[in-house]
């Protein structure tokens, strides 16, 4: 899947961050681009910006009812998806002894359910046209547990298992890749839009995240995985590479390292400061 003028790519989560960035990347590789996503607005004008054609499908992730007509209008733009990528999802930031049991729900609904649920709906169209490829953004959140995403990271760490698993399953017999994309700090709105205790949107951002990787650097790092048909890219730098690095290696070390980070940061929020 190098040569990517010929290949459709459907994009969730598309009006901004890395959804934007991978739409652009793409674009600019020559691919056909589905933007999905809830703001049309901010859909429309990325749709409108790009060199190549591309088919604005707004929705929610999470109205289960409705994926199977999206994923067939998808489908019906060109015929076909040729890479997938599951980008939609919400962060978290908020104590577990201090968050809404809701909250776990509603998160690991839009960040775990609707990805297995939207790749559900296309595998059988997926083996019927000779394969395809898959992509799970993910997070090192998935692979590390850090404070303030118990529900975040549960999410993220069910979509590595879920893809890995996949992989095995169809990789081989059905020329469907699966790549498993684990960012660390990205400059992207996650933060703001993160949910807190009650559910409703943290509305500030963070240091790392503010001064994280450039969204545009990680698109052309998953065009390059998919080329190379990776199974997994940990996109990271720094204490966030190395402590995901930790997770197989030496664990034990990991644990000791993210208690103590968690302790502190803990006490910070019992004291109201959740910067």
């Amino acid at each position: 899947m190098g040569d990517f003028s010929n290949k459709t790519v459907w994009i969730t989560g598309a009006s901004s961050g890395i959804g934007e960035a991978c739409a652009r990347a793409f674009s600019a590789a020559g691919a056909k681009t589905i933007l999905s996503g809830r703001r049309v607005e901010a859909l429309q004008g990325l749709a409108d910006s790009l060199p190549t054609d591309a088919h604005v499908l707004p929705f929610e992730v999470t109205d289960y009812p409705a994926l199977s007509a999206h994923v067939d209008a998808a489908w019906a733009f060109t015929g076909r998806v040729d890479i997938f990528i599951n980008n939609a999802g919400v962060s978290q930031r908020s104590l577990a002894i201090h968050t809404e049991p809701q909250v776990y729900t509603d998160l690991i609904n839009i960040d775990l359910i609707a990805p297995i649920w939207l790749t559900q709906l296309q595998l059988p169209k997926m083996v019927e046209a000779g394969g395809a490829h898959i992509v799970g953004i993910s997070s090192v959140a998935g692979r590390i547990g850090p404070p303030l995403r118990t529900a975040y990271a549960a999410a993220k760490h069910g979509l590595i298992g879920y893809m890995d698993s996949l992989r095995t399953e169809v990789s081989e017999r059905h020329n469907i890749h699966v790549t498993n994309v684990l960012p660390g700090s990205v400059a992207t709105n996650v933060s703001r839009n993160a949910m807190t205790s009650d559910g409703t949107k943290r509305g500030k951002s963070d240091a790392n995240i503010d001064n994280g990787d450039d969204p545009a650097d990680l698109a052309q790092e998953i065009l390059g995985a998919i080329k190379a048909k990776t199974p997994e890219l940990i996109f990271a730098k720094g204490t966030e590479y190395e402590a995901a690095k930790l997770r197989q290696s030496d664990p034990d070390t990991l644990f000791t390292m993210m208690n103590q980070m968690g302790a502190q940061i803990a006490a910070r929020y019992e004291e109201g400061d959740d910067a």
